[in-house]
């Protein structure tokens, strides 16, 4: 396992990205995040990031199963500092911008999926 969160709340904003089919994302940061970023993340305990993500990495956000088609190289080190990047669930071959990590799978991660206490993983 690289990482392991726990998901601890999230902000008034940050389900919007999900459900807004042209954007098809969410923000991650550690629950320590300042306010104005927190309120369009979803926020988790801070842990350490045991090994970079890399392509064809799994990753299980509550549940829900997804392989990394593409990494940005911002979000390589802002995961490790901070707990923050951007999942998109787009399955591109290049990341949107640096801070994002691009992510396909079988089922579409659903606001409805997003709890207190579901995990976020990758392997």
């Amino acid at each position: 396992m690289k990482y392991h969160a726990m998901i601890t709340g999230w902000g008034d904003d940050a389900l919007a990205f999900l459900e807004d089919p042209d954007a098809n994302f969410i923000i991650i940061f550690n629950d320590d995040a300042p306010p104005e970023l927190a309120d369009i993340s979803v926020l988790h305990t801070k842990e350490e990031l045991l090994a970079i993500p890399a392509k064809g990495d799994t990753v299980i956000i509550c549940d829900k199963v997804f392989t990394i088609t593409a990494i940005g190289d911002e979000a390589k080190s802002t995961l490790r500092t901070l707990g923050h990047c951007t999942l998109v669930f787009k399955g591109k071959d290049e990341p949107d911008r640096p801070g994002c990590i691009m992510l396909e799978g079988d089922d579409p991660l659903l606001v409805s999926d997003i709890k207190v206490e579901q995990t976020i993983e990758i392997f």
